[in-house]
């Protein structure tokens, strides 16, 4: 049993650290950009959608964060944020590409463009309708002085010699982790594809860590990515992984599931309702274990969405409400069709 577990336990570590080292890239991405490119392409209708779709297909939840503060602020539709919640996936989104990358990319593609359709006929429909789903305006949050990563060798060397506590933290455990990697105690064992871009992803992290500046690293590594999200997406996954790994030891799961196809389907939509990345992970591990169908990943998909509605709660529950069972509704027809076909 110990073993089986230490297996269980390696495999999570893999994920939850290419999970954070893909984090990290996201953030280190926002900052530099400082968000320019969603400015023009929320000029025109179609490019909030297309804004809403795009952000909402990046992984993790920043992209939701921010179509919900534009839609807040009258930026966007809510067509546009109904898009973006179907399009995104949350932290899990991070899981599957690790898991399945290929499978992962085509179902990104595919609920970005269910996104941009449902999201359109939202507003056409509402507007008919004369149904009404604004919110009352507010200000903006924003970082005056943030502070941009700086690849000055002598700033960097500044700040290795007085290192934060935070810093030589994420060094350490990213470092123990490469050598674990390296060393072969860590899943996968034999070179491919999959352990070189891991390696990769993980060097790029080290390479952040060591290079970005403090503020950037306190403000968004630690307080965000660090503490918020890395012991919750290893302890959802690596509780996943070991559930499903005594399920299938007691229970024949493809069979029950095959027999029972369309009340998973169901289930599926309604954990999609919670507003929490986690739950979702079972379905992705049954799907990466060849024990699910396709058309169920896309249905919990559409509906889930991470963290990504939790502001919308805040602003207006009426709009969470409307929100979900339009992605209820998608979820359903979209899963339901594709399962007959």
């Amino acid at each position: 049993m110990l073993k089986e577990i230490i297996g269980v336990l390696s495999h999570a570590l893999v994920i939850t650290s290419f999970v954070f080292s893909m984090m990290l890239l996201i953030e280190y991405v926002n900052v530099i950009t400082h968000g320019d490119w969603q400015e023009k392409l929320s000029r025109s209708k179609f490019g909030q959608y297309l804004l809403g779709v795009l952000l909402g297909a990046v992984p993790g939840c920043l992209g939701a964060f921010t179509v919900v503060s534009l839609y807040s602020h009258g930026v966007v539709s809510f067509g546009a944020l109904v898009g973006t919640m179907i399009a995104t996936s949350g932290d899990e989104a991070y899981v599957m590409f690790s898991l399945f990358p290929f499978d992962a990319a085509m179902l990104t593609l595919l609920i970005a463009a269910i996104g941009l359709v449902v999201g359109y006929f939202t507003d056409v429909i509402f507007k008919k309708l004369n149904f009404s789903v604004k919110l009352e305006l507010h200000g903006f949050e924003v970082h005056e002085n943030e502070t941009r990563p700086s690849f000055s060798p002598k700033e960097i060397i500044e700040q290795l010699k007085s290192m934060s506590f935070p810093r030589a933290l994420l060094i350490g455990i990213l470092s123990i982790f490469l050598l674990l990697f390296l060393s072969g105690y860590t899943e996968p064992q034999e070179w491919n594809w999959v352990k070189i871009t891991l390696l990769l992803v993980t060097l790029f992290a080290l390479f952040v860590v060591i290079t970005v500046p403090d503020h950037f690293l306190e403000e968004h590594l630690w307080k965000h990515v660090l503490k918020k999200h890395l012991l919750r997406i290893f302890m959802w996954t690596f509780a996943t992984l070991l559930v499903i790994h005594y399920l299938q030891m007691f229970l024949d799961v493809d069979a029950w599931i095959q027999s029972n196809i369309w009340v998973v389907l169901i289930i599926a939509v309604l954990i999609g309702i919670i507003p929490e990345s986690g739950p979702h992970l079972i379905f992705v591990t049954l799907f990466a274990s060849g024990s699910l169908p396709f058309a169920i990943l896309l249905a919990s998909s559409i509906v889930q969405d991470g963290h990504g509605t939790i502001p919308l709660l805040a602003v207006s529950k009426k709009n969470f409400v409307i929100l979900k069972l339009i992605n209820v509704l998608a979820g359903l027809v979209v899963g339901g069709f594709w399962l007959l076909v």
